[in-house]
């Protein structure tokens, strides 16, 4: 089965000794495509790096919501500089995190907006971590706040993405009409090794609810390993673990390698339109 991993941090210090053993095994599994993202400046430029090596990795840059407060307007300008590399296909990872809030609140909703506009800006989609604490969910209603008041789901975003997703929720938690509203506003989905914990049991509605075309997987790459992997550090070969769970929360056959073969098809088409991919 064809394979992607919409989400992996190959840019992070776990992998800095073997990344070339990590992405030849991930080829050797069947994956395709790697998409690697950016959390800071500095790991924004280990991501574009890192992509100039391997022509099938691509990269995104952003700041996520625990640095948010410590990226100040200068370390900004380097990521829309950076934004504007033809390896960065996506902005982000970006988001709220409700649940540990390493930076403030308003700074995490500052640093949001920003990197909402750039993915506006440069028509390259927004991805996006989302946590509220055990059984809350007001990080995943501010977000919708936040999607809608930048204009997603609305006719100046649309004509700048056409059909195309403008932003992706990474790493899928939270409720099931979360879900349905994030697909309203045009959105993509990713489900990672997360969907296996406890808490997240929502995640199985959701994976069979998403459009084959705007759903992905991943693994979060050193982290979140689904079961069977290696705690202390995941690795884009495990993507299948999830892949096979995903498929068969869609009714896929596992053991039918032709339904295999076309839901992984599936997989790489989604990833593709998502990121308009250089092909």
């Amino acid at each position: 089965m064809r394979l992607i991993d919409s989400h992996c941090h190959l840019n992070a210090d776990r992998f800095e000794d073997d990344v070339e053993l990590v992405i030849a095994s991930a080829r050797e599994a069947g994956v395709d495509r790697i998409l690697v993202p950016g959390w800071n400046p500095a790991s924004c430029d280990r991501a574009v790096e890192i992509t100039r090596r391997f022509d099938w990795l691509d990269a995104a840059v952003g700041v996520h919501p625990h640095d948010a407060a410590r990226v100040d307007d200068s370390a900004w300008a380097r990521i829309v500089d950076l934004a504007g590399e033809s390896r960065v296909l996506a902005i982000g990872e970006t988001g709220l995190d409700y649940d540990r809030v390493f930076s403030p609140i308003p700074d995490q909703l500052r640093n949001l907006r920003r990197n909402l506009a750039l993915a506006i800006e440069t028509a390259k989609p927004a991805i996006l971590h989302v946590r509220s604490s055990a059984g809350r969910r007001d990080a995943q209603d501010a977000l919708l706040g936040e999607l809608r008041s930048a204009g997603f789901g609305g006719s100046s975003v649309a004509t700048v993405f056409g059909d195309r997703p403008p932003a992706l929720i990474h790493s899928y938690s939270g409720p099931e009409d979360f879900a349905r509203a994030i697909i309203n506003l045009g959105g993509a989905i990713s489900i990672s090794g997360l969907a296996f914990r406890a808490g997240e049991e929502s995640t199985g509605d959701v994976a069979r609810l998403v459009p084959s075309d705007r759903l992905l997987v991943e693994t979060d790459s050193p982290f979140l390993s689904p079961p069977g992997a290696p705690r202390g550090r995941n690795e884009p070969a495990w993507v299948r673990v999830t892949a096979d769970w995903v498929a068969a929360q869609r009714g896929v056959a596992v053991d039918d390698a032709a339904a295999r073969e076309q839901f992984g098809n599936a997989l790489v088409a989604a990833y593709d339109r998502t990121f308009a991919h250089r092909g």
